[in-house]
């Protein structure tokens, strides 16, 4: 299933649409991040195209009138591909690809192709294989369209349904296969978790391309890849830190995204039973991006999901606004009266008086990659270990006294 990629770079086009549930802001918002996407997929965005509808056309997923201009961009520009901003019904998918005559892919299955491209290890491997699978089954019939179009040909018709049928079963039954393939991994991974004894786990959780992996490294010391790009790394790494006198088990785990595919949530379960286990969530976050409030809301409510899926409490969080270094604002002029001071112009340390002062100390300001205030995080993370540490071993309790004392 998982097919190793040309390296050439293939020109895209995006498209939205801006509806009463979606603006105009939202939606270039959006689109900004698919073309990121794209990027990190190994496309080149060559223009993007947008209609305002009430709500999305259910045969073409835009007007007839749109999809006319795209059809002709497309000619006139040797597009290899376009991609929409939402999930595609397998009809509407068969409808666009009669019309355009190109390759048509949707948001969650660009995301399935950087996650095939990006996973590891057999554990990941499979854990996308699944998702492409589950993906892949109801749309099927659109990769026997070339049958539609041959006339005349004598037995085409019947053998391509029986194909397409064999198909199916083929793919349900990988679909079973690899279900109990990754039962029999979790159980394992549940057992390595059962294993790590009554250690204080830390998870770093958040948005994707938030800088996760270069902290985990500044952390634990270790060499976990990292890159600015979408989901630079997909596979779940465990290290055991030490801070001053204490030991505790920090995990990596994959980053969040809006829109986030429903078939990625299940096939990645063991990954989310990471954060469902820990003690304590290093929440990180992107300061430098202009919406950063919306990606910390988008990983709250998927973290509130998996806790609440386990009838869990919610886990003690630390927010950390990493990327201080690339954070800029807009100035206005003192003698500008006219001007009215929004989020854009605020400084850090304005930042800090907003509703971040509410979470008093359970929030830092940091820069993973040039380790500004990286001294300072680390005394936080101690000082929040050490209190779930003491309830656990409170016979070690003279420890910390005496590390104080010194």
């Amino acid at each position: 299933m998982i097919e190793k990629r040309n390296s050439d770079i293939e020109d895209v086009i995006l498209i939205g649409v801006i509806t009463g549930q979606q603006n105009e802001e939202k939606s270039k918002e959006y689109l900004d991040e698919l073309e990121f996407l794209t990027y990190t997929a190994g496309g080149k965005v060559k223009k993007r195209f947008t209609q305002k509808l009430d709500f999305p056309n259910p045969k073409t997923f835009i007007g007839k009138g749109k999809l006319d201009e795209v059809k002709r961009f497309i000619e006139e520009n040797n597009i290899n591909t376009i991609i929409f901003d939402d999930e595609l019904m397998p009809s509407q998918l068969r409808n666009i690809e009669k019309i355009v005559e190109t390759k048509v892919l949707d948001r969650t299955n660009l995301i399935l192709d950087i996650f095939a491209q990006r996973a590891q290890t057999s554990y990941a491997r499979t854990q996308v294989e699944l998702a492409q699978c589950q993906y892949l089954l109801p749309r099927l019939t659109r990769m026997w369209t070339h049958l539609e179009r041959q006339k005349g040909g004598i037995g085409l018709r019947g053998p391509g349904e029986t194909e397409i049928e064999t198909d199916r079963r083929i793919v349900r039954d990988k679909i079973s296969l690899l279900k109990k393939k990754l039962k029999i991994i979790d159980k394992q991974m549940a057992v390595q978790r059962k294993n790590r004894g009554k250690m204080v786990r830390v998870a770093l959780v958040g948005y994707t391309n938030v800088g996760k992996s270069t902290l985990m490294n500044v952390i634990s010391k270790s060499e976990v890849f990292a890159e600015n790009k979408l989901f630079a790394t997909l596979d779940t790494t465990v290290r055991k830190v030490v801070i001053k006198n204490i030991p505790f088990l920090l995990t990596d785990t994959v980053g969040f995204i809006r829109k986030l595919p429903t078939q990625l949530i299940e096939s990645f379960k063991s990954t989310l039973d990471e954060v469902r286990e820990a003690d304590l969530l290093l929440h990180i976050v992107d300061i430098a991006h202009p919406n950063f409030e919306d990606h910390i809301a988008s990983v709250e409510k998927i973290i509130a999901e998996i806790t609440l899926e386990k009838n869990k409490k919610a886990i003690p969080t630390i927010m950390v606004f990493n990327k201080i270094d690339k954070y800029t604002h807009e100035t206005i002029d003192e003698d500008d009266l006219v001007t009215e001071k929004t989020k854009a112009h605020y400084t850090l340390n304005e930042w800090e008086e907003t509703w971040m002062s509410k979470m008093k100390n359970n929030c830092i300001f940091i820069s993973a990659l040039h380790k500004e205030n990286i001294d300072e995080f680390k005394v936080k993370i101690f000082e929040e270990v050490k209190k779930i540490h003491i309830t656990r071993f409170p016979y070690n309790d003279f420890l910390y006294q005496e590390y104080e004392e010194e």
